[in-house]
C-alpha cells in the first residue's frame, strides 16, 4: 500500500479494517466466481456481491463524513452488510454452492472484521 500520510485524501484506505473488508470482498467474489450455480438463482448471487462490497464500501464512505456519529452510523451499517453476507454464505453452502470448509473460511475472516468494527465503534463513540 502507498504511504501512510493521515492527511491525504482518503484517509479510510489507513484503516486496517477497510482493507480486511477489501480483501474480506475479493475472496467473496472469487468464490462466487466459482460456484456451479443454476442461473435461474442470480438474484442471490448478485444480492452475495452487493453485500461484501457494501462493507468496505460503507467504511470508506463513513469515514469521509464530517462527524463522528455519522462515522459510527456507517460502521453499523457496514457491519450490518457483513452479517447479511455471512447469512447468504450460510445458505450458499446448504444450496452446496461451496465447501463446508470454504464456508468455514469466509466466516472466520468476517468474524475477524466484526470484531474490529465493534472495537472501531466503540473507540469513535468514547472519543
Amino acid at each position: 500500500m502507498g504511504s501512510r500520510d493521515n492527511n491525504r485524501m482518503f484517509a479510510f484506505e489507513d484503516l486496517l479494517v477497510w482493507q480486511k473488508a477489501i480483501d474480506f470482498a475479493e475472496v467473496v467474489i472469487k468464490t462466487i466466481d466459482q460456484f456451479d450455480a443454476p442461473r435461474k438463482h442470480y438474484r442471490i448471487i448478485e444480492q452475495l456481491e452487493a453485500s461484501t462490497i457494501s462493507v468496505s464500501s460503507n467504511i470508506a464512505e463513513g469515514k469521509g463524513r464530517f462527524s463522528k456519529k455519522e462515522f459510527v452510523h456507517y460502521l453499523y451499517i457496514a457491519r450490518g452488510s457483513l452479517f447479511e453476507t455471512v447469512s447468504l454464505l450460510i445458505l450458499i453452502r446448504r444450496l452446496t454452492w461451496i465447501s463446508e470448509d470454504k464456508l468455514l473460511e469466509l466466516k472466520s475472516l468476517g468474524e475477524e472484521i466484526a470484531k474490529m468494527l465493534n472495537s472501531l465503534i466503540k473507540s469513535v463513540k468514547i472519543n
